[in-house]
């Protein structure tokens, strides 16, 4: 039987096969299937890896509970460390994880319980997010969607993200306009969407709406692209809490918008796939 992991970070919870104990081919349709919170095991992904990379690295893909796969996540590459740490893969010496998104560099501290990633650089470039229209940083533009104005910048971090300036910071309001954003056609790749509220210098808050993923409780690439962007407006020093429904993630920004960010990551269970699921799941996979 396949063997599977689970964790969460901040309530954003991932189901972690590793191929060494999970040959199950992972087809759009299984993973809908695996994650789904009724008639599978449940989760906001997937994390398929260790998987071969350079000497000093660990390869990981990054799957959405629709199927689609994602360039890079925060709390995912957290959780990925901290498999990795409980299963004496690695130690608290830093270590890499390559993603469809760029290499990232972790560290592990308080036995497992805390775990810093480096995410990379933000960048505000149109080119880069991709966002639609004449190359620029893309600040403080405004669209309209079901009748609402919005204002939002977009980033990357090796993953698209629209961070939204002015409507009120509420889980209603991230799944009523969260839909639409994530789709609308200025963003050709889809994008993860952020309400951002500043509530000081050093701290703010967000609700999350993920592409792939809808409503969730916590995102770490969303964390970072909130807090640069808060960085990026003066709005924010350098060293953010970003709080979120699921709980709080610490964001450093370096001057050229490098971001570091740490956080808990808490183990939920191991399991294997009882022989009714493995059974739907080798008909979805090889259909």
């Amino acid at each position: 039987m396949e063997t599977f992991y689970k964790y969460h970070a901040l309530g954003n919870d991932y189901l972690v096969c590793d191929p060494a104990t999970w040959k199950l081919e992972l087809t759009p349709e299984c993973i809908r299937r695996f994650c789904d919170r009724h008639f599978g095991a449940g989760s906001d992904g997937i994390l398929y890896g260790p998987l071969p990379a350079s000497s000093d690295s660990f390869a990981l893909r990054i799957f959405n509970p629709d199927g689609s796969e994602a360039e890079k996540s925060g709390n995912g590459l957290r959780i990925f460390a901290r498999y990795l740490w409980d299963t004496g893969k690695v130690t608290q010496k830093p270590f890499r994880v390559e993603t469809k998104g760029g290499k990232v560099m972790c560290r592990i501290f308080a036995n497992g319980s805390q775990v810093e990633v480096e995410m990379g650089r933000v960048s505000f470039d149109s080119r880069e997010i991709p966002v639609a229209g004449p190359p620029r940083d893309v600040l403080r533009e405004e669209m309209t969607l079901a009748g609402v104005t919005i204002c939002y910048c977009a980033a990357t971090v090796g993953n698209p993200h629209c961070v939204v300036l002015n409507q009120p910071v509420t889980p209603e309001t991230a799944c009523h306009l969260g839909p639409g954003l994530e789709t609308d056609p200025r963003f050709p790749h889809r994008t993860n969407v952020q309400f951002l509220e500043v509530l000081n210098p050093a701290a703010i808050r967000i609700e999350i709406w993920e592409r792939g993923a809808g409503y969730t409780l916590a995102s770490g690439s969303s964390a970072s692209a909130a807090a640069a962007v808060a960085h990026r407006l003066g709005l924010c020093g350098p060293d953010i809490t970003v709080r979120m429904p699921g709980g709080d993630l610490m964001v450093q920004v370096t001057p050229d918008f490098q971001i570091t960010q740490t956080g808990p990551v808490t183990a939920v269970a191991q399991g294997q796939l009882a022989p009714d699921l493995q059974a739907e799941l080798e008909k979805l996979a090889h259909p």
